[in-house]
């Protein structure tokens, strides 16, 4: 196996404590688009979050229109887009949380300098870059190691394309296979997986649903999308690098 020369994290619960905030936002938009469209269901944050982990709201409301079937059309869907964002940001920039212990490991890998670190999200880069200013991560990151499937690409995509991570992957100058990403949803492990990039899973937020919910997921990323390692908390992350490297 190549020499590991660049760490890609995911952001959304990975890096930063953000989903449960943001799905409060996604909730109330889709709740009003599933009423102007006549359909009775309404979502909570947490029933959201169950059924569109990993995707961006974009994938998010292309998948709410195949299930209930209806079609909205462009104009709005961007409108919708464009509300989300704002609501989202809005409201990270007010609470986001890093992931317990992710700074400690994030300031060791910054002074050591043995790897490149980048953040690959299906986000918003507005709203990733929100995020990890909010929890002072953004100093451990160059602007140019930031990327958004929703928005450095062409033609905006959602995990698990592989599209953000194979992009990423060029612009940093690495292959897929000198790098590590670290995910915690199926989408994101997906994406990872379809770019051939190997793969740490992270489970820890997980907990907040049960320890059942918790050991699914570790389960479905081990066995389903193949990662090298799970981690349920972030001290364990110099073990789970070293399996990766011994692989």
């Amino acid at each position: 196996m190549p020499v590991i020369k660049e760490i890609l994290f995911d952001c959304d619960n990975t890096l930063v404590l953000s989903e449960s905030l943001a799905f409060q936002a996604c909730a109330e938009l889709c709740n009003e688009i599933l009423e102007k469209y006549g359909r009775p269901e309404r979502y909570t944050s947490h029933e959201l979050l169950a059924d569109f982990v990993g995707q961006n709201f974009r994938g998010m409301m292309v998948s709410l229109q195949k299930k209930y079937n209806f079609t909205m059309p462009e104009d709005e869907f961007n409108t919708y887009v464009d509300r989300e964002l704002g609501a989202v940001i809005q409201k990270l920039e007010k609470a986001a949380e890093p992931c317990p212990g992710v700074m400690e490991q994030l300031d060791h890998l910054y002074k050591e300098k043995k790897y490149g670190l980048a953040v690959v999200s299906s986000s918003a880069l507005s709203r990733v870059q929100a995020s990890i200013r909010k929890v002072n991560q953004d100093k451990y990151f160059p602007p140019d190691h930031v990327f958004s499937a929703a928005t450095s690409l062409e033609k905006p995509t959602t995990k698990p394309d592989p599209a953000i991570y194979l992009h990423a992957c060029k612009a940093i100058g690495v292959q897929p296979g000198e790098c590590v990403a670290i995910e915690d949803s199926k989408s994101g492990a997906g994406a990872a997986k379809n770019a051939k990039i190997p793969l740490i899973g992270y489970v820890g937020p997980y907990i907040d649903e049960g320890k059942e919910k918790q050991e699914s997921m570790a389960k479905l990323l081990k066995e389903e999308m193949g990662a090298i390692y799970i981690m349920y908390d972030w001290k364990e992350f110099p073990q789970a690098l070293k399996a990766v490297e011994a692989s």
